[in-house]
């Protein structure tokens, strides 16, 4: 990093005499985002009217499209960085203002949503302060977010010293493997910036604003069993041994018992396939299974994911299944393949001095402090393959619910507010350039 965290420690020793208040700059944003709140609701219904499901690649392109008008409004360099056809997914979209003196900042966004071009629930819907539709919460509200705190810097005239890179990802939902080449622009804006800032949606439960200085890893398993097939009336015999099913039950019940138990360790088995003759798509997420109860089931597939904190975890994770699946009942077998994923986003402390701001801005705005949040209640994010480079806050976006399901609504009166902290967040941490 080129920025020295001393400029910020003076701001945080600073927090009685400063930390309450606004600047003249500052307090010009907040009204120029007051005033200009209903143009981003408008930006919002736009983009949340394009269906852009990860495997929509056309949608995926046109919210792209959409963004990169409003980034080339703001005199970004953009562009659409196409993924190889094999990967099958749309690409993604990255704007880039390399100049001025400030610290160098990378915003995180996605353009892509669960919700596919057949799904049922499409299109923006507002009743008042509350508006709902797919992708509204995840994460198309964050995307508007960055753009409109971009705006409310260039209106003070601080823009221009400020280098960014605004990175939207095409397919955060459903990431194009490998991760080395779906995410190599985006590592290698981590590796760049001073500051990472992920726009996915802010925590408010019981009356509080949360900070996120930490998210788990995501990863998968796939769980494969081999018994012998034979009559069911030899089954637990020494020559016909327990069958596919009962060792992948003693697998998932050993996992339960021996391997659980660290703090914001978790692992899920999403789908079990069982029986005579199996098949399963992991790309798919379904099967098919024969078997009969009078014949020893011969497969079994299972597939599931895990999360941990660390990387180091994730090793001891990793080992103790390992471990498990090594002993076998008689006349069966199994393997444990893992893929990769998602990295986690360590709670480091420079994420915390983060935070520390982040929460004075909060109170600056009137509303109370705000703690971290247990990174166990948040999922992966894109921000994660940043964080091992910089000092990164997640959850910056606004204040929504249902996320993935057919009732996602957002609260419109968050919206400006996240701009709000977004925009002084940048603004006060690109002063940290020395």
């Amino acid at each position: 990093m080129i920025a020295s965290w001393l400029g910020l420690a003076l701001i945080f020793v600073a927090v009685p005499a400063f930390g309450q208040t606004l600047d003249d700059n500052e307090q010009r944003m907040v009204e120029w985002i007051d005033e200009h709140s209903e143009e981003a609701i408008a930006l919002l219904q736009e983009t949340v009217n394009i269906s852009s499901g990860t495997m929509n690649h056309d949608g995926v392109r046109e919210v792209g499209g959409v963004m990169r008008r409003e980034l080339d409004g703001l005199g970004l360099e953009t562009e659409w960085i196409e993924m190889p056809e094999a990967m099958n997914r749309a690409g993604h979209l990255f704007g880039r203002k390399l100049s001025g003196s400030g610290a160098r900042i990378v915003l995180i966004g996605h353009l892509d949503t669960v919700f596919e071009a057949d799904d049922a629930f499409q299109g923006f819907a507002r009743d008042g302060d509350t508006a709902s539709g797919p992708g509204i919460d995840d994460m198309k509200s964050g995307n508007v977010i960055i753009v409109y705190a971009l705006k409310a810097l260039e209106a003070i005239g601080a823009l221009k010293e400020i280098p960014v890179v605004v990175a939207y990802t095409g397919d955060e939902e459903k990431t194009g493997k490998p991760l080395a080449v779906s995410r190599r622009e985006l590592i290698a804006a981590g590796q760049w910036a001073d500051f990472g800032l992920g726009f996915e949606s802010a925590v408010h439960r019981d009356g509080t604003d949360w900070a996120t200085i930490a998210r788990r890893s995501s990863s998968g398993w796939m769980l494969t069993v081999e018994g012998k097939q034979a009559h069911s009336s030899g089954i637990f015999s020494e020559e016909d041994g327990a069958g596919a099913i009962f060792e992948a039950a003693r697998i998932l019940d050993a996992f339960y018992e021996e391997v659980r138990g660290e703090e914001h360790l978790t692992f899920n088995a999403g789908t079990i396939q069982g029986g005579t003759d199996v098949f399963y798509d992991a790309q798919l997420n379904r099967g098919t299974t024969f078997g009969k109860t009078n014949v020893i089931p011969r497969k079994v597939v299972v597939h599931g994911g895990l999360r941990t904190i660390s990387q180091d975890q994730l090793k001891r994770a990793r080992a103790a299944m390992l471990a498990v699946v090594a002993e076998s009942l008689p006349n069966t077998s199994a393997i444990i393949e893992f893929t990769e994923g998602y990295p986690p986003m360590f709670p480091t402390e420079g994420n915390r001095r983060l935070k520390t701001e982040l929460s004075v801005i909060n109170e600056a705005l009137g509303r109370g402090p705000m703690p971290e949040l247990d990174p166990s209640m948040r999922g992966a994010a894109d921000v994660s393959f940043v964080a091992p480079y910089t000092d990164a806050l997640a959850g910056l976006g606004a204040i929504g619910e249902g996320g993935h399901t057919p009732h996602e609504s957002l609260d419109l009166t968050s919206l400006p507010l996240a701009i709000k902290r977004a925009a002084i967040l940048i603004y006060r941490l690109s002063d940290d350039s020395e």
